[in-house]
């Protein structure tokens, strides 16, 4: 009998070594050193062996992370954002473990971009009440619809599809989960400009998409559960990304701060240190959450962390706007063609206006405090006039 041996974070480390050695990040092509990151179990850690994980508790994902970074090499999340912090947890949860192989390794290595159709123009915080449809079609499904704010739906390969299919029933209990490939007929998308002047965002319009049934994830009916553990991941993801101590959002602050001396008021001085503190106090609150989510389902104290996160974020760019003095509402470039990378004279003042978006996305601040207040500290629920309600019942 073999027993496997739980990776410790000697051997995860010593395990990234050897792949930045055998495929140095600037020399060796990036698919080809992601390729090779997924397939030593590095991509999830804790995911099973073969699906890019190692079977290894959750909070060793920092430690190979380390690796590639001082290599030289991508965070990993970055070369395909949805895909790794989002749809990978999904994916690795549902779809039997050989086709969850051969659609994780192309999304590790960035071949397939992945995007997310769930919120609707009349289904934003209210997601259970969406009312994009899949009927049953043969051996498969037919879809009609449209979803918006889907980020990066202009480039993405593959999308998770969430629809109503039985509008009799409760709205949390007639979801079904799905995945369709974006290329599918009937499916068109169209930009959405952001005062930023990108536009990674997008709608999505679904005319009577047919997809086969080995494409739905979960139960019929079980879709809103499914979708919960995808939300988790989001939320776990956008709450998630925190740079080493002093370093992100709160290094702009410092570097604007030295760089403005004339500036450098004792009241600007406070407002610094607070926020250096605040900042401090959620990249540990998140160490925290990534130690406790060694394995599962991420739970609703991923709220936290992202509904702590998004609001720094924003109070940290205002600071650093505020700091900038006349200069602050200056931007550099209003284009559909401005670079990706928020580099140049003025990339504060664009991520400033990006941050606004932090508090709505992934779900609002308001609905957080909810998750927050009801399956966290256990308080009586909001009245809901629409609960046990039929959907097809509820006024629109």
């Amino acid at each position: 009998m073999t027993t496997t041996v739980t990776p410790d974070a000697t051997m995860v480390e010593q395990i990234a070594t050897g792949v930045v050695r055998e495929h140095p990040p600037g020399q060796a092509p990036l698919r080809d050193l992601m390729g090779a990151w997924f397939d030593a179990g590095l991509a999830w850690v804790h995911f099973p062996r073969g699906l890019g994980g190692l079977e290894a508790p959750r909070s060793l994902q920092a430690v190979a992370n380390r690796v590639i970074r001082a290599a030289g090499g991508p965070e990993p999340r970055t070369v395909n954002t949805i895909g790794y912090g989002i749809v990978a947890g999904t994916i690795s949860r549902y779809v039997p473990h050989d086709r969850a192989a051969t659609l994780l390794r192309p999304l590790a290595t960035g071949e397939e971009l992945w995007c997310q159709l769930f919120s609707e123009p009349g289904a934003g915080s209210d997601l259970a009440g969406l009312a994009t449809s899949a009927v049953r079609d043969g051996d498969g499904w037919r879809i009609n619809g449209q979803k918006v704010w889907t980020s990066l739906a202009h480039k993405s390969t593959w999308a998770v599809l969430l629809a109503r299919t039985d509008p009799t029933v409760a709205k949390h209990k007639g979801l079904t989960y799905f995945i369709v490939r974006m290329d599918t007929p009937g499916i068109e998308v169209r930009p959405l400009r952001q005062m930023t002047g990108r536009a990674s965002f997008n709608e999505v319009f679904l005319d009577d998409v047919w997809i086969p049934d080995d494409q739905r994830l979960g139960d019929v009916g079980a879709g809103w559960f499914v979708a919960t553990g995808t939300l988790g991941d989001e939320r776990t993801s956008l709450g998630d990304r925190i740079p080493a101590r002093g370093s992100g959002a709160i290094a702009d602050a410092i570097a604007i701060w030295q760089a403005n001396p004339d500036r450098q008021t004792p009241v600007a001085r406070d407002r610094l240190v607070r926020l250096w503190a605040r900042a401090d106090a959620h990249r540990l609150t998140a160490e925290r959450a990534r130690v406790a989510a060694v394995s599962g389902t991420p739970g609703p104290e991923s709220a936290i962390v992202k509904l702590v996160g998004s609001e720094l974020n924003q109070a940290i760019y205002e600071f650093c706007v505020d700091l900038l003095g006349p200069d602050g509402p200056l931007l550099d470039t209003y284009s559909p063609e401005a670079p990706d990378d928020e580099s140049g004279a003025t990339a504060v003042q664009r991520k400033f206006l990006r941050s606004r978006a932090a508090t709505l996305e992934g779900g609002t601040s308001e609905i957080m405090r909810n998750v927050i207040g009801e399956r966290v500290l256990k308080l009586p629920q909001e009245l809901r006039n629409d609960k046990g309600k039929p959907w097809n019942e509820i006024p629109r």
